[in-house]
This record gives structure tokens, C-alpha cells and sequence, in this order.
């Protein structure tokens, strides 16, 4: 229905990274929180997930996402929760993302990964629960819990984890206790191994990549309104990920 000729390869770094995840402590969801898979056309990809029961486009956003100093667009679709496909595993949201032009799209296909590729899947971490915490403590709770999993990650891996990126209400950012507090959430990491933002329409998004190259990222995810955070994606596709992957370092774009 979707063939894609990588997609074994990163399905098995996929289940080791949330066997290892398991080990340490880490409860990872049952469905993908979501797959990135480069193709150029676009219909190549969108075509089948509209058919598998995709709402492609759904959160009405596009990302723009400079990889490897290119332009490239990131549109999302959504699989409704209550679907099979969804029960049956399919990524809770897809990220299909599309060259903007020539240079970008032979950026892309030299890579050697196929048309279309499976970039990264990204696993899901099951949140802690809410309790009695107001948004700014409950906040506290997230990002604690996050730092954590990826330090006890890194040591079952093995692999250098990328940048923990704290997508935040704007209530737990622009709280007056914010400034004072939040360096304590992180303690324990460099100035560049996080970044706080606020969540654009509200909720949480807490994410880093496990692998290097930007092959594996995992999740937690709660209460938000649309797949990503711009600011996120910027971040991502800027310093964390790359489309050339078989040499484990991202590629930072040079013009920032």
C-alpha cells in the first residue's frame, strides 16, 4: 500500500530503541506518536494514507523545514484514534514532507534512501498523570520526567540523545515563577542539550532524538491542538536532524 524501501531498516531501530526504552523504565504507547517521510511528489505519499483514513492537512498548518540548508514543507495528517489502522498500529500523525524546489529535491534523492524514504519514526511516551498539579507544577512534572528518561535512555542505547525540546502551554512559560524555576527542571544539562518554547495551541510536546543522524526521536505528548510547533520543527530540522543519516551526524545549517 505504501512501499517504502527503508522502512524496515528504521522499523527495526524502532522496536530496539522501545525495547531498550522498556529496560530502562520508560513506558513507550502501543501506536507511533509519528512518522517523517521525505517524498517528492507529495501524492506519492499523501495518495495512500488518504486511503488508509489519513486526515491529511488536518491541524490546517504547514512547517517549513530547512534540512541540510534546503527548503523543504512538512504537511501533517492525522489518523483518527478510533480507527483500525490505528489499532492496528499505524502512526498516530505522518509528517509528509516535500521539496520546495530542484536543489532541495536533489538534496533529497541523493541520498540513496529511495523515493519516498522514511526519515525518522518518532515513539510515543506515555505521560505522567496530571494528579492534583496546576498547569505550572504539572509542567514542572513533565519536563523533570523527560529529563530523566532521556538521561536513563542514553546509558541502555548507548547513542549521544539530541536536544530535549520542551514545548510548553504559554500558562507554564509566561508564569512569573518560570524564569526563577525552570533552569532546576533541567538541571544536569548543558546550556545547548535543551530548549523550552511555548506550544502553539496550547498543550505539550516534549521531544528529543535517541539516535544520532536523527533516525529515532521519542515523544510525550499531551493536550495539544496540532501535530508540531513551528518553532520545534525550526529547531529540529535546523541543528538535529539531516537527509544524509548513514554518517550519524546531523547537518547544521550553515547559514545560522
Amino acid at each position: 500500500m505504501l512501499p517504502i524501501a527503508n522502512a524496515a531498516d528504521r522499523f527495526g531501530e524502532a522496536l530496539d530503541v522501545a525495547r531498550k526504552s522498556a529496560e530502562a523504565g520508560v513506558e513507550i504507547e502501543l501506536a507511533p506518536d509519528h512518522a517523517a517521510i521525505f517524498t517528492d511528489p507529495p501524492q506519492l505519499v499523501a495518495g495512500p494514507l488518504k486511503s488508509v483514513g489519513y486526515d491529511l492537512g488536518w491541524d490546517t498548518r504547514c512547517y517549513p523545514s530547512p534540512v541540510d540548508g534546503c527548503d523543504y514543507i512538512n504537511v501533517s495528517a492525522r489518523l483518527d484514534p478510533g480507527s483500525a489502522a490505528y489499532q492496528e498500529g499505524w502512526f498516530r500523525y505522518v509528517a509528509v514532507v516535500h521539496p520546495v524546489d530542484e536543489a532541495a529535491s536533489r538534496q533529497m534523492l541523493s541520498q540513496g534512501y529511495g523515493n519516498p524514504f522514511l526519515h525518522h519514526l518518532t515513539l510515543g511516551v506515555v505521560p505522567p498523570e496530571r494528579g492534583g498539579d496546576d498547569e505550572f507544577r504539572y509542567g514542572e512534572r513533565v519536563v523533570r520526567f523527560m529529563v530523566d528518561a532521556r538521561r536513563r535512555m542514553a546509558e541502555v542505547i548507548g547513542d549521544e540523545p539530541g536536544t530535549l525540546i520542551a514545548a510548553l502551554p504559554s500558562e507554564v512559560v509566561g508564569d512569573s515563577r518560570f524564569a526563577e524555576e525552570s533552569p532546576g527542571w533541567v538541571e544536569g544539562l548543558g546550556d545547548g542539550e535543551f530548549q523550552f518554547q511555548v506550544m502553539q495551541g496550547g498543550g505539550y510536546l516534549v521531544q528529543y532524538f535517541v539516535l544520532t543522524g536523527g533516525r529515532i526521536e521519542v515523544a510525550l505528548r499531551s493536550g495539544t491542538c496540532q501535530t508540531f510547533n513551528p518553532l520545534s520543527v525550526d529547531k529540529i530540522s535546523r541543528d538535529e536532524i539531516s537527509t544524509v543519516q548513514g554518517d550519524g551526524v546531523g547537518h547544521e545549517d550553515p547559514l545560522m
